[in-house]
């Protein structure tokens, strides 16, 4: 009877220190979203950081830094981008509308599993600027690490993350018209081209090169006039000597007074 009672009893025993270890499981878990919980809550930033280390291992940002930015071009106002297929892509929306999102359809596609089908969008107001505008997603939008509720106005630098896609949104407000490049540095960028006088924006500079190469034709065509056995020169002799003297002026351009 021992036997037999001994048989019973421990499958139950068995049985119970089972639950008991899954209670004492569960317990830690629920520690350690509670402390997850605490951290969140007082070092957000801290753990969007981390959460753009693991964003780098995943295919969709493994070789470049996410971004949009948005560009005031006079009445022109675009975005660009390099989320969509990880490609730099210049986006133009009549409604100056950008949604992003997991569906297809969206302006921005992102095929990531953590992004809700119709996330978020991006949305200028004239006058106003650029909004952050989440669409209730499932696993929220963020900006600078504070949840976003209502449409959340974005200044340049701000980091915004959509699910666990983390991304640096910046605003381009100005375009500079700069100075023209001297000529030397040019014949130092392109040093093989044909027509280097069509790189020239500057008239003075173009009368200036066609100057000194017009000095250089004539020193050659002096050449053939003189009374000497030697004094006729082939097509190719002339060349070569043309290419001497566009080196010396190059050298006495560029010379440190």
């Amino acid at each position: 009877m021992n036997e037999i009672s001994r048989s019973h009893f421990l499958p139950v025993k068995g049985s119970s220190m089972m639950v008991e270890l899954q209670g004492k499981e569960l317990q830690q878990r629920l520690s350690l979203f509670q402390v997850f919980l605490k951290l969140y809550e007082q070092h957000g930033s801290l753990l969007d950081d981390i959460l753009q280390l693991e964003n780098l291992t995943q295919t969709s940002l493994a070789t470049k830094q996410g971004y949009i930015q948005g560009v005031i071009d006079g009445c022109s106002v675009y975005v660009i981008t390099n989320l969509c297929d990880n490609k730099t892509q210049s986006l133009q929306q009549p409604q100056q509308i950008w949604t992003i999102g997991r569906d297809e359809s969206n302006g921005i596609y992102i095929a990531d599993r953590y992004l809700s089908d119709r996330h978020a969008a991006i949305q200028y107001i004239e006058h106003q600027g650029f909004y952050l505008i989440d669409f209730k997603s499932t696993n929220g939008s963020f900006v600078n690490g504070e949840p976003v509720y209502k449409p959340t106005k974005l200044n340049d630098g701000d980091r915004i993350r959509l699910g666990m896609i983390t991304f640096n949104f910046f605003i381009n407000h100005s375009c500079r018209n700069l100075p023209s490049v001297a000529v030397e540095l040019l014949m130092q960028l392109v040093p093989g081209m044909d027509n280097p006088i069509s790189i020239f924006h500057s008239t003075n500079e173009q009368q200036r090169y066609q100057t000194d190469i017009i000095k250089d034709l004539n020193i050659v065509d002096n050449l053939d006039n003189l009374k000497s056995p030697h004094s006729k020169f082939s097509a190719e002799e002339k060349s070569e000597i043309l290419d001497r003297f566009f080196s010396r002026h190059q050298r006495e351009n560029l010379e440190i007074p």
